[in-house]
């Protein structure tokens, strides 16, 4: 009797502890895409947030770009693919809903925003498709969500020196 108290409890206690870390897990696992918290980069001044999402559903992991927000162009927020170290487009955060984002055509994707001239952003449209779709259906045809929120002046500095221990 004893020994299948001690067993419930043990059951009990291990269906607690999985319940506590699937809630807490949780976070933004539920989602199909998000996006991190601003950070700033001081010597290049400027903002980035990471776009995190899945390229389908089902997909276990996220996938990330950069998006990049300029103070001196203040407009726009500029996507960065990382594994192909390139931007590939701007989102306008003075355009209407659904007239936002320019999509650069494949031949006007640059490593460095400075070698895209203005002349090579198309007038803004819907936002693309999630990237990356492995299902033939570009993502199932679930665009990117828009950025709702620009970076604050007390967004975190990530390239300044650890401050010394004392």
């Amino acid at each position: 009797m004893r020994n299948k108290l001690g067993i419930m409890l043990l059951t009990l206690a291990s269906l607690a502890v999985v319940g506590v870390t699937s809630s807490e897990s949780q976070g933004y696992f539920g989602y199909r895409q998000y996006y991190s918290s601003w950070s700033y980069r001081p010597s290049h001044n400027y903002y980035y947030t990471r776009y995190y999402y899945k390229p389908t559903p089902t997909y276990t992991t996220y996938s990330y770009h950069y998006c990049v927000y300029r103070p001196a162009q203040p407009r726009y927020v500029y996507y960065y693919n990382p594994h192909q170290r390139q931007y590939w487009g701007r989102f306008d955060c003075e355009g209407q809903p659904g007239h936002q984002y320019s999509l650069l055509k494949p031949e006007d994707r640059k490593e460095k925003l400075e070698d895209i001239p203005e002349s090579a952003f198309p007038a803004p449209g819907a936002m693309p498709a999630i990237p990356e779709a492995t299902d033939g259906t570009k993502s199932d045809g679930q665009p990117i969500t828009p950025i709702t929120n620009l970076p604050k002046d007390d967004a975190a500095p990530d390239d300044l020196p650890a401050a010394p221990t004392p």
